[in-house]
Parts: C-alpha cells; sequence; structure tokens
C-alpha cells in the first residue's frame, strides 16, 4: 500500500497546463482508460463501450460475480491486474481524467454500480456516505461467500483515490469496519477491510481516524497489529480520559 500512495504521489496534477497537456496527451498518448470512459474506446476483450457495459451489468448480479475482465476497465488503476487486454493508468492519463467531468460522472455510475451490488447505495455526492441498500442481507451473504470481491474493493478504493473521488475512500472504509467490527457481518471481509482497505485510503489524517476506530471497536485489543503499540497506549489513554 505504500507503494501505491507513493505512485499517486509522484502525479501532480494541480499546477499542470490542461489545455497544453490535453494537447500533448490526448493527441500523441495512448489513452484507452480515458477513451473507454469517453466512449470513444471499446473494453477488450469484451467489445462493449462504457454505456453498453454500464447498462448491462446494473442490476445483473449474476454477470457480475460471474464476469472478470470488466472490473479494470471501470475501475483503472496503476497496476496490473488479470485482465491482460486491459491497460494501468498512466500519470498523463490521470491528470487528464481528473478535468474531464463526463468521464468523472460515469465513474460516479460505475461506482453505484457496483455499491448496488454490494448491497449498498450512494447517500451522498458531496460527501460520499454510504449505507446500507434495502436488499442488504441477501447481497452481504453474496459478498461474504465470494472473497474475491475483496480485491475488487480494494481496486475500487485505489481507483476511487486515484481519479478524483479520493474524499470517498473514507467513508466507503467505515461503512466495512462497522459492519465488521461494530454489526458482526462479513467475517469473510474482516481481514480485507484491516490489512488493505484502510491504508488504501490516501489521506494521511483520514487513515489515522480509521485505524483508531478500528482499535476502539476491535476485540480483543491485545490482538490489534494495525498500528504500532506506543499508538494503541496513547488511543488507551484518550479512550479512558
Amino acid at each position: 500500500m505504500q507503494n501505491f500512495r507513493h505512485m499517486i504521489r509522484k502525479v501532480r496534477c494541480d499546477n499542470t497546463d490542461y489545455e497544453e497537456l490535453k494537447l500533448d496527451s490526448e493527441e500523441k498518448t495512448f489513452s484507452p482508460n480515458l477513451w473507454f470512459y469517453q466512449n470513444k474506446m471499446k473494453s477488450r476483450p469484451d467489445d462493449v463501450s462504457i454505456e453498453e457495459l454500464q447498462n448491462e451489468l446494473f442490476g445483473n448480479y449474476t454477470s457480475q460475480e460471474k464476469m472478470h475482465a470488466y472490473i479494470q476497465w471501470l475501475f483503472p488503476t496503476q497496476e496490473i491486474g488479470t485482465n491482460s487486454e486491459a491497460y494501468v493508468l498512466t500519470p498523463e492519463e490521470i491528470k487528464l481524467f481528473r478535468k474531464d467531468e463526463m468521464a468523472k460522472d460515469r465513474l460516479l455510475k460505475s461506482y453505484r454500480l457496483m455499491l448496488d451490488f454490494y448491497g449498498m447505495k450512494l447517500l451522498d455526492e458531496k460527501t460520499g456516505e454510504v449505507c446500507r441498500a434495502d436488499n442488504w442481507r441477501e447481497r452481504f451473504e453474496n459478498l461474504d461467500r465470494n472473497t474475491h470481491n475483496n480485491l475488487r474493493i480494494t481496486r475500487i478504493l485505489k481507483c476511487l483515490g486515484i481519479l478524483g473521488f479520493q474524499h470517498y475512500q473514507a467513508p466507503l472504509v467505515h461503512f466495512f469496519l462497522e459492519e465488521t467490527l461494530v454489526n458482526g457481518n462479513l467475517p469473510s471481509l474482516k481481514r480485507s477491510v484491516l490489512d488493505y482497505f484502510i491504508f488504501s485510503v490516501l489521506d494521511r489524517s483520514e487513515r489515522k481516524v480509521l485505524i483508531r476506530f478500528a482499535f476502539e471497536k476491535f476485540k480483543p485489543k491485545e490482538e490489534f497489529v494495525w498500528c504500532p503499540k506506543r499508538i494503541q497506549s496513547r488511543f488507551f489513554r484518550e479512550m479512558n480520559h
């Protein structure tokens, strides 16, 4: 996860001349992930556009579970996945994607699609707050049974952080911490939430808040290994103050 966060720190978006970058990158640089989200390129190997894929998958839980090639197209990152015909994001693509409102709107739709698949929904587009959907029991059972979705969620979290939705990361992780550590749901997901989901969050202060919440809710405390003992001691003192 440190490698992931290090790669993102290398991407500098705020000081980029967008028009100059647009001319350099869109015309000269191969940008398949951006083109896919601009509806200019179809996914491989399925040969479907972003709009076709989203329409085909939404609510089609069997396809979402059994198909695997689509996840890297919907949520590209800088890391290689299992679909050899998908592409990793380049720094130029990331900068351009973050400036493209239509592409970001489509990414948000992809996020809603996957939340629905997992029995969740987006409550607030500004804050990223999520909650259970009406069919959460059925979808939680599927999520707990099919643990490859743990990797998918890690990818989704990373993609959100990379492509302009960093503020959505912590609310999603907090939701899963609440469900696993407080409500006792999704036992097969618990380890991934602690090992991977928390540390996919790019904002350091938000990671600290999540780690503290996890420590407060985790039992037994002596088995908590996701921060140093000196930090745990400080948490104890603050909790008992």
